[in-house]
């Protein structure tokens, strides 16, 4: 096999990141940092959890906006925080929701992304692959 070329579909970036729930808990009292961090569609799903739900809500959504920034090699700096939406399928299942700079970059990528998250022990986990699209 030869390797893939930046412009074949394949896995375009990785990116993983940990958050500790505590953290965010703090964090949340804060109201700039909520409305900085988190897109009104995120701050409604944590508006609707409460307590240690919020928290880990929270923690793993950052988690997730971390994971997406490796993923595309451009670091914390590279998008708002905000336009990096983290939210639920019905499923339960999390998904990005991008917009602004970060959706138009995607778009012009061909990049479809792609995310897993788990809680444990007081820690959030986001996992993020980005898949640049064939079409």
């Amino acid at each position: 096999m030869s390797p893939m070329c930046a412009e074949t579909a394949g896995i375009f970036g990785i990116g993983t990141d940990l958050c500790q729930s505590a953290r965010m808990e703090r964090c949340l009292q804060r109201e700039a940092f909520l409305h900085r961090v988190f897109s009104a569609q995120e701050q409604a799903l944590l508006a609707a959890r409460s307590g240690k739900a919020r928290w880990e809500t929270a923690a793993a959504n950052f988690a997730a906006k971390e994971a997406f920034l490796k993923a595309c090699g451009v670091g914390l700096g590279g998008f708002a925080l905000a336009e990096i939406a983290v939210l639920r399928r019905e499923s339960g299942a999390p998904y990005y929701a991008l917009s602004g700079a970060a959706a138009a970059w995607a778009a012009e990528k061909r990049l479809t992304a792609h995310l897993s998250l788990s809680h444990d022990g007081g820690l959030a986990l986001a996992f993020a692959v980005l898949e640049r699209r064939g079409d």
